[in-house]
Parts: C-alpha cells; structure tokens; sequence
C-alpha cells in the first residue's frame, strides 16, 4: 500500500462536539467550512436548556477573520446577532476615582514602526510636550469623537488602520452560527451529555448520554462549559487556579433601557469589589457586575447593579460563576478542550471567543489522523499554555496597576505577587520603555501601552532610537501624522444609537 494510501486510511471520519453554545457552534462552523468534502461526519451534542454564557458580551478585532474564513457577510452577522460596533474599552475609576483612560484597538501611528510612535510620545511626554495617546490612533480617536464608519476596502486613506470588534448577543449568534453549520452538514442531536466510555488505550471510544445513548466518533471536542465534562471528567485533566491574580469569580448581568447617545465603547467602572460594564446593543444596553464573592455577596452585587442601572431593566438578573485559570492540558488523546472547558480569564477585555477561535486555529495547524501521535497534542498544549499565560498577564496588569485603597478588593489587588513573566515585561517598561512581545501574545503592544499609560506606570527613560532625529524635522512630522489621522476620522459618520447596520463598508462605497 502506498504512503498515500495509507494516510487517506488513517484519515479522521467522524468528529463529535460534546456541548454547544457559542464555542461549540463555532467548531461546528469551522470545521464544516474547512472539511468541506464531506468526508469526515461532524455530529454536535446539546441540550435544549442550555444557555449561552453571557446574554450579551464582546469580541476582539479576530472574529473579523474569523466571519472572513467562514465566508460570513458582515451586514447578515450584525442583523443575525443583533451587534453594534466596540472600538475598545474605556475604564472608570479604575486607577484612581474619577480618572478615565481608553484602550482602543489597534495600532498608534500610522505607517510607521510601533516602537517609534511609542518612544516619540513618551519623550514628549516627559517633556511636559504630552497629548491624549488615543489622538495617535485612529481607532481611539473615533472611539473620543463617537463616530464609525468602514472604509471600501481599497481605501489608501488612514483609515485603513481603523480597527473594531463587535459587542453582540451570545445567544443569537450561536443561533446564527448553528444555522450556518447545519446547511453544510452538521448533524445536532438533543440530548444531556453525561459522560464518556474510554478505551483499552485511554482514548474516548463514545459520549454517554443521560437517556442511555451513546454517541461514537473519532475525534472529539470538549464544549461542555465549566463541567468539562469529557477533558476533566473522563480523562482527569487538571486545573490551574489563577484565582489569586483573577480574583473575580461571579458576575450578575441585567439588559436595560438604552439611555440615548452611546459611545461605541464598552464601558468598565471600577467598583468596591470588582468591575460593572456596559455595552452598547441595537435596542437598549447590556449591563454586569464582575466580582470576588469574598467580598460581596450575591445579593448585594444584583443590589448595587440595579441601582446604577442608566435604564429600566429588561430581564432579571441573571448570576454567573467561574473560575480564573486553565486546564493543564486542552487535548488529551482523542479529545481537545474549547472554550470554558479548556480555560477562562474572567469577563475583562472579552477573550473567551478569541480564545476559541485561536484553538480551533491550532486544531488545523497541527490537524490529527487516527493515530493521534502524542507530539501532536503536546505541541498544541504547549502553545496553548503560552497564550493563556500571556493573556492572562495583560489581565492582571489592569488590577495590580490600580491605586485604589479604599476597599479591601484593591488593597489585595495592589499587593498581589505578579507572576515572573508579567513582573519581567513590566519591570522592563518602567526602566525601559520598551515592551516585550513573547510567543503567543493575544494583545499586541499598543495594548499594553494604553493599559500603561492609563494606570500611569510611566518609564524612568525613553528609548534613545527616537534621539536619531533632528527634533524639529521629527516634530513636524508626527504632528503632521496627527493632524492626518484627526482629518481622517473626522469624515466618519457620528454613530446613532439603534442604527449599526448602516455604518457597512457599503453606505461608504
């Protein structure tokens, strides 16, 4: 039998996703589209009473190339799921009462290296020649002036460097994502997954339902939620608790009346025990109260939401529970962890969709046949580790950079130990001004630098390459930058609340 023959044998012939909500019918989604031969059968196993995790919630600019690699129109997601435009975050009393920053995505600058726009604006900065840095983004500019708009996808303008993501509802976006792996193949069967039979070789042979069937595959994926219910519960993959640097672990949420003009923003205040957002929807605002438990009770936390709700309440207070951290391993044999059942970091700066989607990029990367080499998975969890590490280190910054000490909440925050390699990157921009980008980074370093100068963790120095310039041609020549991207978003329609669909690349053509 030739090489080739034999690979086509030992090829993957059934795929099953135990769990669906939004991280399962996003595998479902993308494997249906990249297997699209149908030469492997992909079943996906739900109940009817499950829930989305978050009624509401947000995206990072990659579910953009995530609808890009599903062949998903823009317009048909944003009416499917309900969604609205999210430019960035902007914090509230987190560093001190009173004081806000954004973080807009993106990059600062346009058409020039990071580094040079970094180290220009800090040496201004200690210079006492400082400026807003959102106003060298064009992404934090439209966020400070309210306005959007996509460019035609040609455009040379400064534009082109806008970059959004999405606030949407969990639950119709998985409804939309559902419909669209179905018309490619994939089969939904309803029923309670309640465990797995194992092999001979410690390999998952079948899901066990809770009515006695059972559900056989090559190849499975764990979306079970925080039950975990395949990768923990049938194959014992342990649990690394970030809880001490996350300290966040329930979080009561409530849609409201809309209360008019709305940024494109979500917005984050700091509270006594943790953080209350709210996001922009179509038809009102989704609201949440991220909290420790060992600070407020439940009951006080749907209390404190209630009252400082900008509208009347929608739906009743829903409570959710979790857990920071990871498991310490996401693919085990036959078998790969997505979404809450592979790790969470919390609400903050919506990761949990990326993080799926990143998985399920890994998952082709180093695609398995039946044989399921161990240097495979071990690869996968390697890198799997690096991003949940980094992002998790971009996390905690937010809490241990505050100088809140009112509340014993921020007392603890402040005096966390950091883990090495967060106490590393932030250590060297203090000193430094430089901020390194290690392996797997979800936020890129314009990131960081609006986390850093928001809590005003300022470097002792600049870095000495902007030196290189004559200072008044290099002068000229930022300002020049500045005044293109201001000249630039200032075209952009002013957003109106309730009218998303039609800041389309096409209103704009």
């Amino acid at each position: 039998m030739s090489e080739i023959a034999q690979n086509a044998t030992r090829r993957l012939r059934s795929i099953v996703i135990a769990g669906g909500g939004t991280p399962g019918w996003m595998a479902a989604a993308a494997l249906s589209r990249v297997i699209a031969d149908g030469s492997c059968a992909i079943t996906l196993v739900e109940s009817n009473a499950a829930h989305a995790v978050g009624v509401e919630g947000g995206s990072l600019p990659s579910l953009r190339a995530f609808h890009g690699l599903l062949g998903i129109e823009e317009r048909d997601f944003v009416s499917a799921a309900r969604a609205t435009i999210k430019l960035g975050v902007r914090f509230r009393d987190w560093r001190t009462i009173g004081d806000t920053f954004l973080h807009p995505f993106g990059s600062y600058g346009v058409d020039i290296n990071h580094d040079l726009i970094q180290a220009y604006w800090l040496k201004c900065r200690q210079e006492g020649r400082g400026s807003p840095l959102e106003e060298w983004s064009v992404t934090g500019l439209a966020a400070s002036l309210g306005r959007f708009g996509v460019p035609p996808p040609k455009d040379s303008s400064a534009l082109r460097h806008l970059s959004y993501a999405y606030h949407l509802d969990a639950t119709l976006y998985s409804r939309f994502l559902r419909a669209y792996a179905e018309q490619r193949g994939v089969r939904r069967i309803e029923g309670d997954v309640a465990g797995a039979t194992i092999d001979t070789r410690g390999r998952i042979e079948s899901l066990r339902l809770a009515d006695g069937r059972a559900i056989g595959g090559d190849f499975f994926v764990d979306c079970s939620g925080d039950d975990a219910l395949i990768i923990a519960g049938a194959l014992q993959s342990g649990y690394e608790d970030w809880s001490q640097w996350l300290p966040c672990d329930r979080a009561v949420t409530a849609p409201c009346a809309g209360a008019g003009h709305v940024a494109p923003v979500t917005l984050v205040t700091a509270c006594e025990a943790g953080w209350q957002w709210r996001i922009p929807l179509q038809h009102g605002a989704g609201n949440g109260y991220a909290y420790s438990s060992a600070h407020l009770s439940d009951g006080e936390a749907a209390a404190r939401l209630l009252e400082r709700l900008e509208g009347a309440p929608l739906a009743e207070l829903r409570l959710l529970r979790f857990r920071a951290g990871r498991r310490t391993q996401a693919w085990v044999g036959n078998c790969l962890a997505l979404g809450s059942a592979a790790g969470f970091l919390g609400l903050l700066e919506s990761t949990g969709m990326h993080l799926v989607q990143t998985g399920l990029g890994r998952l082709f990367g180093l695609f398995p046949d039946r044989d399921f080499d161990p240097a495979v998975s071990a690869e996968y969890n390697r890198l799997t580790a690096l991003e949940y590490q980094r992002a998790r280190d971009f996390l905690i910054l937010h809490y241990a950079g505050s100088e809140r000490d009112e509340a014993p909440f921020w007392r603890q925050c402040r005096g966390m130990e950091l883990p090495e390699t967060l106490a590393y990157k932030r250590d060297l921009f203090t000193r430094t001004g430089r901020i390194a980008a290690l392996e797997e980074e979800t936020f890129p370093p314009g990131s960081w630098l609006a986390i850093y100068a928001g809590l005003r963790l300022w470097p002792q120095r600049h870095e000495p390459v902007v030196d290189i310039f004559t200072p008044g041609a290099a002068a000229a020549r930022f300002e020049a930058m500045r005044q293109k991207i201001r000249a630039a978003v200032e075209t952009l329609p002013v957003v109106a609340s309730g009218d998303w669909e039609r800041y389309h690349s096409s209103s704009r053509e």
